[in-house]
């Protein structure tokens, strides 16, 4: 089985974030990137069926050179070997389309991506490759199984859960669940030093318009400062909650 895992490079949660250029281009100095965590629970389900079911796993990002630190980490954890789009990833649709053309030529039994980005939280990627594909297709996927041509996923839906029965080649997106954040992998130093020596093979992307652009940033408006209520005062307390939070 022949597995391709999308990988998306997005900040650390904890990396401060701020914006250049009148706030039209997010601003990258000092920022850590980190494997986008929806993608590292399908990486490290990829992996787990390279190791139980013999697959071969293969990393793919839409990326500039900075995201090859990226691209290494999925090495080191357990991808044989890398693909990076020489592009920058500037909407889902472009994204979408650029993975679909080297996914037609690698010939794929089972494409992993996570079901959304921590950055942009599209949420489209995923289905859009699918659809360009033409393979099926598996959203918010929480556990799968592969047994010869044939796959088991179950899908978060509102209210529960779904299971499915599905045919290979297929596509999907994953999320926490796929695998427990106690079985994510972290890189040992065999790991790192062995992804050292494997491959990222960079291509060229082809020439998609996009459909989508950034016009401008914003930050969430700033809390306002907390009131502290005496335990004692409990007309204050009302007369806050009604006149000023409107909560009551």
């Amino acid at each position: 089985m022949k597995i391709l895992v999308c990988i998306s490079n997005v900040p650390d949660t904890t990396s401060k974030i701020n914006f250049t250029n009148g706030d039209t281009e997010f601003d990258t100095n000092g920022v850590q990137f980190v494997i986008n965590p929806n993608d590292e629970f399908g990486l490290t389900r990829a992996v787990w069926f390279k190791e139980q079911q013999s697959a071969t796993v293969t990393v793919i990002n839409v990326g500039l050179a900075d995201s090859e630190a990226t691209l290494r980490k999925a090495l080191a954890i357990g991808a044989d070997d890398a693909i990076r789009i020489n592009a920058n990833p500037t909407d889902g649709m472009f994204v979408a389309n650029q993975l679909a053309e080297v996914a037609k030529q690698g010939n794929y039994d089972l494409i992993i991506a996570g079901k959304e980005s921590l950055d942009y939280n599209g949420g489209m990627v995923p289905g859009m490759l699918a659809a360009f594909l033409g393979y099926n297709f598996v959203n918010s996927c929480i556990e799968l199984t592969v047994d010869g041509p044939n796959a088991k996923a179950m899908r978060e839906i509102d209210g529960g859960k779904e299971t499915l029965s599905a045919t290979l080649p297929l596509v999907v997106g994953g999320q926490k669940g796929l695998v427990e954040e106690k079985d994510l992998r972290i890189p040992n130093m065999r790991g790192i030093m062995q992804a050292r020596t494997k491959v990222i093979t960079v291509v060229e992307p082809t020439n998609s318009e996009t459909a989508t652009k950034s016009v401008k940033f914003e930050k969430p408006a700033a809390k306002s400062a907390v009131k502290l209520v005496n335990a004692d005062n409990l007309d204050e307390l009302v007369n806050l909650l009604h006149n000023e939070a409107k909560v009551i």
